[in-house]
């Protein structure tokens, strides 16, 4: 027998579906729908004057979950030590994140290159790529240097940690901005019909790196965060 889709609580924020299920992230994302950095609201409210229809996108999400199931269970981060979803964000996250900015920036800047007269919107995309940058960069080496090793302290985190904790989530959205520009630079990552192999490449790095990031964001933002502060947001 076929199996059938388990309904998403309506009712439910976009960050704790996605929280609740890692596999609906990518159908948020084809919206357009934040679930990182505005994520404490409803499907509803995120679709509120927009002509979408709230039950096709329950539609979709709840069918992204039944194919996960079907592929493989799904792992439960909300239940995950605090010391192992650390660790997980470090491993795939951060170690992505340190791999792929130094591949991307010569790249970004050969296509700049050869193409920015045909296209201008390159020039600025490869300057905002480049603040992507510099604001991830420290933000990985305070997390694993001081942050982190803090959050696992056997006494307990400090005021000073929740504080830092805080200052995390504001540059959270710094990043989320900085995305939404590249992904406004980049064409909505579409390359052009006369785009060259290079430029092709760039654009699906470029997508790739936003999906990690969002991923990355929301992590912290709606599975780590909580666990100190007490509530859904620390931003709310």
């Amino acid at each position: 027998m076929k199996p059938t889709p388990t309904p998403i609580d309506r009712s439910a924020t976009v960050a704790q579906i996605v929280a609740r299920h890692s596999e609906t992230a990518a159908v948020f994302q084809k919206h357009r729908i934040d679930f990182c950095c505005r994520g404490d609201v409803t499907v509803a409210q995120a679709l509120a004057g927009r002509q979408e229809d709230p039950e096709a996108l329950f539609g979709e999400l709840e069918q992204a979950v039944l194919d996960r199931c079907v592929e493989r269970p799904e792992e439960d981060l909300l239940t995950l030590p605090t010391a192992a979803l650390l660790a997980r964000i470090v491993d795939r996250h951060h170690g992505y994140l340190r791999r792929v900015l130094p591949r991307v920036a010569p790249l970004l800047a050969k296509v700049a290159a050869v193409h920015g007269e045909h296209n201008p919107k390159l020039i600025p995309l490869r300057e905002s790529f480049s603040e992507l940058a510099d604001q991830l960069e420290p933000h990985l080496d305070f997390e694993e240097e001081i942050l982190f090793p803090d959050l696992v302290r056997q006494d307990g985190p400090t005021a000073r940690t929740r504080a830092q904790l805080d200052d995390m989530a504001r540059e959270h959205l710094g990043v989320g901005a900085k995305l939404a520009q590249i992904r406004a630079l980049a064409d909505d990552y579409t390359t052009p019909p006369w785009g060259c192999s290079s430029y092709r490449a760039l654009i699906v790095e470029l997508q790739a790196l936003e999906t990690d990031v969002l991923q990355h964001v929301h992590l912290e933002n709606h599975v780590l965060m909580p666990r100190f502060a007490g509530q859904t947001s620390l931003l709310s």
